[in-house]
């Protein structure tokens, strides 16, 4: 299911699903620590001896404030004659989550309404060991384990503090939890619950006729008992509604502080790279970290997520950000990038937002050879980003201290780590994580970090070595023109790697990846062996249903839903989509050309859910999101795309 609607601060991250429930909650780290583990935190509603949870039976409209990080939520059951209007959003300054819900009484009598508010925890990831606990001094109840503590409080127009509550055991010996005490309207009231616990909270509310009342509800995250505590006295002391006004006034700021000129692009496209740029910020860890995605659903496909960091998807989202004005959020990125760098100059697979080294299926020996597990494009397109990054800023003084353990490192790494022959790199893994092989995608990736490795140390006063790194990367080059490019096929091929008597072997599997041989560097767009490759993906890759998209190869198997191969090669991506656009942006050669790229902007905007959030991929059919929701790195791409073309508009234009 996706997550409609992520709010985050770079420490708490709170991600509801399209029933409008809570079901990730991150903290303090975006991407470890999923306190749900997956499981719903429910929103029940008690009205006149009916009683119903958010989900299917209530029509539910989830969108955010404009420019906002703050959520705006309208919920409607016609049987109970209700109509709730919410707005959650978790403050910029502190790790609060505050919730507003507006109860509007549909009928022709005043009614008492009783909201209710389950925690189904699993702190740290798992259920062992938490607790469950009422406090009677500050009528809130706080789950916790070690040093992970969660405060839950709520008020209306006429009181603070917990209504009624209940704290329970629940996925034991049956037991689902006090969720279901709530059903009746009327919590048992049981003070404290250890080991596998869970707990509901109430509040009551009375609304007169066709009229409206409001009520808060709020969620403190910290370290210790007394931190919450003392943050519940803050919240009170300030109120749930400035923090929420706050919240939203702040992420308004953020997200137009650069004031660009949008006028070559339509209003829709603005809104959606403005909502593009706050879901990737939800999408990033204080501490640098960029994570691919945290919706756990995925969970259900190969017992692991996609809460990590990739260097590779990372750099992309830096370079996103960079090119839309917040070189303070990429600057941490590769700062990052600079603490977790191998001693050998190279990344490895995946890593934890802590810095740790994430889980990987990538084997240290095959075939009983060793080998290095690594896709070294991620390595090369650190280098990249990170020049793309000094380039346009001129940060002298941040990139010094990343000169010799980053740059210097990992372009000798890159120097050495190819074939003497070809000049091409080693065999490594490719960026879909699937096979490996001398691929042109991470070929492209290694020439643009040699390149970019070759203007830092230049830049730096190393001029000997800056002409190692441009000499390497001409052989890299050369071998793409000798080996890489198939005359037989007229295009690039996917791959090319070593059979059993170590001649290369093509792979000429079409591959929406091949965009990478303009985008880093190696070719100019307008190259006649480019342009021939995307045509080829235009026209093969493309989904011939009325969803329409491009798949990432042929007969991909990734989720795969069809296997009418001619008309749907795999699920449509929105990255591989944009990568067109990309290209149109790049060869247009005046105004009219380049407004070929809109139609490809306007088709992901047209596959958004309401909210704004892009998935990874959507059904062919359908259109429904597919993976995970949202995936940072097509939010990325899509800012991307729009912030080329509006420079490739004002080049043009300039003209």
């Amino acid at each position: 299911m996706p997550r409609d609607l992520p709010i985050g601060n770079g420490s708490l991250l709170v991600a509801f699903d399209s029933d409008y429930q809570i079901r990730d909650i991150y903290f303090p780290w975006v991407g470890k620590e999923n306190h749900t583990s997956g499981h719903p935190f429910r929103l029940g509603v008690w009205v006149e001896g009916r009683f119903a949870w958010m989900g299917p039976e209530w029509e539910r409209d989830l969108r955010y404030l404009p420019e906002t990080l703050v959520t705006d939520v309208t919920a409607t059951h016609h049987g109970l004659a209700l109509r709730l209007r919410c707005q959650d959003g978790v403050d910029f300054h502190e790790n609060i989550l505050v919730r507003q819900i507006r109860v509007e009484n549909l009928a022709d009598r005043e009614r008492e309404v009783r909201l209710f508010f389950s925690h189904d925890f699993h702190i740290s990831d798992h259920p062992v060991g938490d607790t469950a606990a009422y406090d009677p001094r500050t009528l809130t109840v706080t789950h916790y384990k070690d040093e992970r503590h969660f405060l839950f409080n709520c008020c209306t127009p006429y009181t603070c503090g917990v209504q009624q509550f209940a704290t329970g055991t629940k996925e034991h010996r049956g037991q689902e939890g006090t969720w279901r005490d709530a059903e009746d309207g009327h919590l048992e009231g049981n003070p404290i619950a250890q080991g596998t616990v869970d707990s509901t909270i109430a509040l009551h509310i009375t609304v007169p006729a066709g009229g409206t009342r409001e009520a808060f509800y709020w969620m403190i995250a910290g370290r210790s008992w007394a931190e919450v505590r003392d943050l519940n006295a803050v919240v009170i002391q300030k109120t749930p509604a400035v923090l929420l006004h706050r919240t939203a006034d702040y992420w308004r700021l953020w997200v137009n502080k650069e004031m660009q000129d949008f006028a070559a692009v339509p209003g829709p496209l603005v809104d959606l790279y403005k909502r593009s740029l706050l879901v990737l910020r939800t999408q990033i860890d204080n501490g640098g970290a960029i994570i691919a995605a945290n919706d756990s659903d995925i969970v259900q496909f190969g017992r692991d997520t996609y809460s990590y960091c990739w260097p590779r998807d990372g750099a992309l989202v830096a370079h996103a950000l960079d090119l839309a004005g917040f070189p303070d959020v990429s600057q941490r990125f590769f700062a990052f990038c600079g603490r977790i760098i191998e001693r050998e100059g190279y990344f490895l697979h995946k890593y934890n937002p802590n810095g740790s080294l994430g889980s990987s299926w990538h084997p240290w020996i095959k075939a009983g050879r060793e080998q290095l597990p690594i896709q070294e494009d991620e390595t090369a397109l650190v280098l990249w980003a990170l020049w793309e990054h000094f380039r346009r800023y001129r940060d002298v003084e941040f990139i010094k201290p990343l000169y010799r353990p980053l740059i210097k490192s990992a372009g000798e790494f890159l120097v050495a780590y190819r074939d003497p022959t070809t000049g091409l790199p080693q065999p490594s893994y490719d960026l879909w994580e699937e096979r490996q092989g001398v691929l042109t995608f991470t070929t492209a990736a290694v020439y643009g970090g040699l390149k970019a490795a070759a203007r830092f140390t230049d830049a730096f006063g190393e001029v000997s070595l800056a002409a190692r790194f441009e000499k390497a990367a001409a052989e890299v080059r050369a071998g793409m023109d000798a080996v890489l490019f198939r005359p037989e096929a007229g295009r690039f091929a996917r791959m090319v790697a070593p059979d059993g008597s170590g001649a290369l072997v093509p792979d000429l599997t079409l591959d929406a990846s091949l965009y990478g041989t303009f985008t880093f560097g190696a070719y100019p767009p307008g190259d006649a062996r480019v342009a021939a490759t995307m045509r080829a993906i235009r026209e093969r890759l493309w989904v011939k249903t009325e969803v329409g998209g491009v798949a990432r190869y042929e007969n991909d198997y990734y989720h795969q839903v069809s296997q009418d191969i001619q008309n749907v090669p795999g699920n449509p991506w929105f990255i591989c989509t944009l990568w067109l656009a990309q290209y149109a942006i790049a060869a247009a050669t005046d105004l009219r050309s380049l407004q070929e790229a809109l139609p490809v902007l306007e088709w992901v905007a047209s596959r958004a859910l309401p909210s704004g959030v892009l998935a990874e991929q959507v059904h062919p059919y359908s259109g429904a999101p597919l993976s995970v929701s949202p995936l940072t790195w097509s939010h990325a791409t899509f800012v991307t795309a729009v912030a080329e073309y509006l420079e490739r508009h004002a080049s043009l234009r300039a003209r």
